[in-house]
């Protein structure tokens, strides 16, 4: 990474008040180009939860200083009831948060500094809000980068896939409860004013995991915030930016589909991280491309960035299965649209165990997985890549012993894909609720098997995720299920598999009972999207090297560790994944405040028992500076039975060592045929 700045020097505001009007003030740290007073300058604005003090502060430094130095007034802005702005946190993306971001942007844009034209970027969160507040259309809202983030909640927002309740949702949810009940600095809100925030937040606190737990169809609930309910509600020009190691690319490739607005798209090999410091690399001048954008944009100079093809993607190479990588070979592509006119459907038949072009002989085929299938199946999410992983899938062959499997013949030529696989099966269920995987994999000459994409259904959703019906037994059923985009390259000598199976645990949780599927395999197929070279992917520009600003001062006083293992019991048969992740302890220099974060998860199944399922996260944050020293901690525990799910959720909070407010909550959600 080399270390750059623009030409303007920067000048840091610690902390500004924006105030709104009901009389809440958020906290915004803003980077200001110096005299932006007398040269008013665009702003960029991160809108998250992730207390811009002392959470996000590294990545921020390095990052926005970099924006401001190319004349751009950077702004990290606190959401209500987060980090150090007034008010008390709601849930993720309630209509408050986008109310209050409209009502912040109309005060940036009467600055003195301020040119009156805004965008906005954020990964994650950030990505979520910049869409959210660009279907809001407020005035001054030019342009956004939204990464790693999606359009429909439902479908990928991390706790739903395929009508399938991911794991996520208990993960996600603890962290979610947990990290945003931390006190807010003193130094900021005033030593007299700290602590009765910090009181009536942990009073507020709740587990909003409970509601996504509740809301198992896709209703009103998860369509809010959902910019797929409307696209034409975005006038602004968009830039989606995804990775494939990342649990949120399709929303890359729906947006470019369905915005009327200006628009671009970049996906590359990486996990949960910005592209200039993307894992697995290789890692781009990803902040010279955004400044590329907002040069357009919003100060109206010709970059040359809109007459480029609309999708950049990395076409990943063959590589044997690993739980990490440093780096994932391949080579860029270039798309003038999507869809793409370079993309073409192939079709592939299905016989006994094979794959092939040509018609096979008819073979009725029958799967009933065990519950540990899926093991082999990494993060849904890798979010630590580039940290303290590793999260990727593992050679799957460890869950291919469970699964119907079906192989090409050997490759004569390169097999490059870029889109989602797609199957059409003609299947039978025996039971009223059942779940359908498929993950499409690169059998190696030598027998390794990587997984290249995998997709999810809930065949209670078969026709949509509202108005659900649960199978008859003995009926066939039409089913139809896209995978994970992807752009991949199978080599020559190579073959492809698809693996079918009932149970993909433990990214998702399993049905209620195990069931069998019974599949006509002369009637079913695959469709690859095929994408063949172009001789205008020779001639593309090449990105520039990483460079950033240089990140916050940090001295590391304990360092960080990961374990990650799985556990198998020969006397009850049980199945269990435990990972266990300590980020150490960091004084963030500048500022003198010490941050710690812990965080376990245990997912246990027995070999033959789905209803036995449990998942339990541990997560801790710790937060000191001299006499403030504060920590929050949450523990979940999810269990559950044929017909409901059992929650427990148990909170703690210490001040100097102290135990000064604890609470508890027990839930028990029925299963609306899930």
């Amino acid at each position: 990474m080399k270390i750059a700045l623009g030409p303007r020097p920067v000048m840091l505001m610690e902390n500004v008040w924006i105030p709104l009007p009901d009389g809440t003030r958020l906290a915004a740290k803003i980077w200001l180009p110096e005299y932006a007073a007398s040269d008013p300058v665009p702003a960029i604005i991160d809108y998250i939860p992730y207390r811009k003090r002392d959470g996000t502060a590294q990545r921020d430094e390095s990052i926005f200083r970099y924006f401001a130095s190319h004349g751009y007034a950077s702004i990290r802005l606190d959401i209500r009831g987060t980090g150090d702005s007034d008010g008390l946190f709601e849930d993720e993306y309630v209509k408050q948060e986008q109310d209050d971001a409209v009502d912040a942007i109309d005060w940036i844009t009467q600055q003195a500094w301020c040119s009156g034209k805004v965008g906005m970027i954020g990964i994650s969160w950030g990505g979520f809000s910049a869409l959210q507040v660009a279907a809001r259309r407020p005035k001054g809202l030019k342009a956004i980068i939204t990464h790693c983030s999606t359009d429909d909640r439902y479908a990928d927002g991390g706790q739903h896939m395929g009508g399938c309740i991911l794991t996520d949702t208990v993960s996600w949810g603890t962290t979610c409860f947990v990290m945003m009940s931390q006190s807010p600095d003193p130094e900021i809100v005033g030593k007299e004013r700290w602590h009765s925030m910090w009181m009536e937040r942990l009073e507020n606190a709740r587990p909003t995991m409970t509601d996504w737990l509740t809301h198992q169809r896709r209703d009103d609930f998860w369509k809010h915030g959902s910019v797929c309910e409307d696209y034409g509600a975005i006038d602004c020009a968009v830039f989606a930016v995804g990775g494939w190691g990342d649990g949120f690319s399709n929303a890359v490739f729906r947006l470019l589909s369905s915005l009327d607005a200006p628009r671009k798209g970049l996906i590359g090999p990486w996990g949960h991280k910005y592209p200039h410091v993307g894992v697995p690399g290789p890692a781009i001048g990803f902040l010279q491309e955004c400044v590329r954008w907002w040069d357009h944009w919003l100060k109206g100079e010709d970059t040359g960035i809109m007459q480029e093809p609309m999708l950049r993607s990395w076409m990943l190479d063959s590589v044997e299965p690993a739980a990490h990588y440093d780096e994932r070979p391949g080579h860029w592509v270039a798309d003038p649209n999507w869809p793409s006119p370079h993309v073409s459907p192939r079709i592939c038949r299905m016989g006994l165990g094979r794959l092939s072009q040509q018609p096979l002989p008819e073979a009725t085929l029958e799967i009933s997985s065990p519950p540990t299938v899926g093991i082999a199946g990494g993060e849904w999410c890798p979010y630590a890549l580039g940290g303290v992983g590793p999260e990727h899938p593992l050679d799957q062959r460890l869950d291919d012993g469970g699964s119907l499997i079906f192989d090409s013949e050997l490759l004569t030529e390169a097999t490059p894909i870029l889109g989602a696989p797609v199957i059409e099966l003609e299947i039978s269920c025996d039971k009223p609720s059942a779940i359908l995987a498929a993950r499409l994999s690169d059998v190696r000459p030598s027998g390794e098997v990587t997984r290249v994409t995998y997709g999810l259904l809930n065949l209670s959703h078969r026709d949509g995720h509202q108005d659900l019906q649960p199978m008859e037994a003995g009926k066939s059923y039409r089913i139809r299920l896209a995978m994970d985009e992807i752009g991949y390259t199978f080599p020559p000598g190579h073959r492809i598999r698809l693996a079918i199976s009932t149970v993909y645990w433990p990214i998702a949780l399993p049905a209620p009972e195990r069931a069998t599927l019974t599949v006509q395999a002369a009637a079913s197929h695959l469709h690859l999207p095929i994408r063949m070279p172009q001789s205008s992917d020779i001639d593309l520009r090449a990105f520039d090297a990483p460079e950033a600003s240089a990140p916050m001062a940090t001295t590391v006083l304990k360092t960080g560790n990961v374990e990650r293992f799985i556990r198998t019991d020969l006397v009850s048969g049980g199945v269990s994944l435990t990972v266990k992740r300590d980020d150490g302890l960091v004084r963030l220099d500048p500022i003198g405040t010490v941050v710690g974060h812990e965080k376990q998860l245990i997912y246990s199944v027995a070999e033959n028992d789905p209803s036995t399922v449990r998942t339990e996260v541990y997560e801790r944050f710790d937060r000191g500076r001299g006499a403030w020293q504060t920590t929050v901690q949450g523990r979940t525990v999810l269990t559950a039975t044929k017909s409901d799910f059992h929650l427990q959720v148990d909170f703690d909070a210490f001040e100097n060592g102290e135990r000064i407010f604890c609470k508890s909550w027990s839930e028990k959600i029925p299963r609306d045929l899930v």
